[in-house]
């Protein structure tokens, strides 16, 4: 199929927003108009490009995906974002969430462990004028103590529990996000919120897939818990 025109692309994006995200519920109108503004097809293979804001992941190389549209907007909705947090990303991908991300609030750190992935978001976002995003190649699991605490702190990959890190870096009145679940398989979006005494509550937000968590504080590189 050939390139698809500028109008054609809106048109898309338009749709997706129009029967993915306010059909199924997603209210933030800063999330629908940024989504309904980014580039989706450009943090996916060129060969999947036609798909790219379908109802549906695709995969992004190294094993890994880039989330459906609507988890997307799901979770960063679910952080509350209003412009002046600085977030903390664990898993990069893409860069589509980071992205999102960028747009909706005043600083992004974000995680990856795999480098190709990573070095090929750092390219993509600098190339779109992305400047108040912060990438690097750790275990996120760990999260990012040097730059800690965070208002808002999203996962997206799945482990079997949260992270004591990333709770611990989250700041009084700060959001988490993250998918849960003793099985690899499958996972429930778990939204944690710290109060301004510390104390932490947790909402479950529905089931949901994601590739594995990997690192210290989540699933060994073969089969394991850590």
């Amino acid at each position: 199929m050939g390139k698809r025109s500028a109008n054609d692309l809106h048109l898309a994006r338009q749709q997706m927003v129009d029967r993915q995200l306010k059909a199924r519920g997603i209210k933030d109108e800063r999330v629908l108009d940024v989504m309904g503004r980014a580039p989706r097809h450009l943090f996916v293979e060129e060969a999947l490009a036609d798909r790219a804001y379908g109802d549906h992941p695709l995969p992004i190389g190294e094993q890994q995906t880039i989330s459906q549209p609507y988890i997307v907007a799901l979770m960063t909705e679910a952080l509350e974002l209003g412009g002046r947090e600085r977030v903390l990303e664990i898993g990069t991908g893409s860069g589509y969430q980071t992205a999102i991300l960028a747009e909706l609030a005043q600083r992004v750190y974000s995680l990856e462990r795999i480098r190709p992935l990573m070095l090929k978001a750092r390219e993509l976002l600098a190339e779109l004028g992305y400047r108040n995003v912060v990438l690097n190649m750790d275990d996120g699991t760990c999260g990012w103590a040097d730059q800690s605490p965070f208002d808002a702190i999203i996962v997206t990959a799945g482990g079997p529990d949260i992270p004591p890190p990333l709770i611990e870096q989250l700041d009084l009145g700060g959001r988490l996000v993250i998918p849960v679940g003793k099985s690899r398989l499958s996972q429930d979006l778990i939204k944690v919120v710290k109060s301004k005494t510390g104390r932490t509550t947790r909402t479950n937000l529905g089931g949901c897939r994601f590739v594995d968590l990997v690192g210290r504080h989540g699933w060994s590189e073969n089969n394991g818990y850590r």
